[in-house]
């Protein structure tokens, strides 16, 4: 599959690259280590996301070149969508703009919407499949690129503290830092130290939220709208709530509420290993992971709340 790709890239002069709206660090990482290597390959490459790059993602190389809007633009030989599991969520016509298409992800019961689907669920990251792609095709790994591939490897495995943490993820991320041209540190400001004021001030508004079931299994925060209005904040500096929930003794599965409109609520679900959220998350419409999903959900607070809260079989009220 990865020698049909190479072939593919071979034949094309002109290359899309994208990923999921509303990106993670996998989701701009990956998409700029494949742009990157794309164009040290003499490619004539657009990298593009419906959303913003996150403010602390554009310290990656490519990323002030990232764009938002594909109207005007000529069609493109190939094209990649990354990390998305749905071809619905890169929010862009790709069929109508990609003479082929092209699906790399590590999601389970990922869509197989591209002509190709290279998609691995045992992979720690889209950037490790990025990582095989190019070194497969012998493509010599650039700072630029490696930077990309170690930091998109970083934030899925959650700095290596999650389960996908696999000894694939260290020996990639080993031989990135190897080649001297990456210093932990600055990866690990750029992702944690340099956050928005108005990203910890969110975050104390929805800490305010906090609701814990009886059983103590399931701990839950809510963002609204107005909360965002108070802050000035945006979806993108929400990134990472789900897990403060997650943190507390005995939780097993953390939950993030988000208002997405009047009646509409986008929910993340975390788990720490024993309930697959993924499960959960589909049977709500939505997709992900055994411990990480999400679904977007429609109705009231009260009633997505019930909604959720009845799929996790939690025998009494949140408190």
């Amino acid at each position: 599959m990865i020698q049909a790709i190479l072939a593919k890239i071979d034949q094309a002069r002109r290359i899309l690259v994208t990923s999921h709206s509303s990106p993670d660090g996998d989701a701009i990482a990956s998409t700029l280590a494949l742009a990157n290597g794309l164009r040290e390959m003499g490619k004539e490459v657009v990298a593009f996301n419906a959303d913003p790059v996150p403010q602390n993602l554009r310290f990656l190389p490519g990323a002030e070149s990232m764009v938002h809007d594909l109207r005007d633009v000529a069609p493109f030989d190939l094209g990649f969508l990354l990390d998305a599991g749905e071809l619905r969520r890169a929010e862009a016509p790709l069929r109508e703009l990609c003479r082929s298409l092209i699906n790399i992800d590590h999601h389970p019961y990922s869509e197989p919407f591209g002509e190709i689907n290279y998609v691995d669920e045992k992979a720690s990251a889209t950037g490790a499949l990025i990582y095989r792609l190019l070194k497969a095709g012998d493509h010599p790994i650039s700072p630029a690129v490696a930077l990309c591939v170690y930091t998109a490897i970083l934030s899925d495995t959650g700095s290596f503290r999650y389960s996908n943490a696999d000894p694939e993820a260290f020996r990639i991320a080993a031989e990135m830092v190897e080649q001297g041209s990456i210093n932990p540190w600055d990866v690990a400001g750029g992702l944690y130290e340099s956050q928005d004021e108005k990203r910890l001030r969110l975050l104390a508004l929805s800490l305010a939220t906090l609701q814990v079931s009886s059983c103590g299994a399931f701990a839950a925060l809510t963002l609204t709208d107005d909360m965002m209005r108070q802050t000035g904040a945006s979806h993108e500096h929400t990134d990472g709530f789900v897990n403060y929930p997650r943190s507390i003794r005995g939780v097993e599965v953390a939950l993030l509420f988000r208002q997405t409109g009047a009646a509409s609520w986008k929910v993340g679900f975390r788990s720490k290993g024993r309930v697959d959220v993924g499960a959960l998350a589909r049977q709500l419409g939505g997709g992900g992971h055994h411990n990480a999903a999400g679904a977007e959900v429609q109705g009231s607070l009260d009633e997505v709340r019930a909604l959720v809260f009845s799929r996790l079989n939690i025998g009494a009220p949140v408190q």
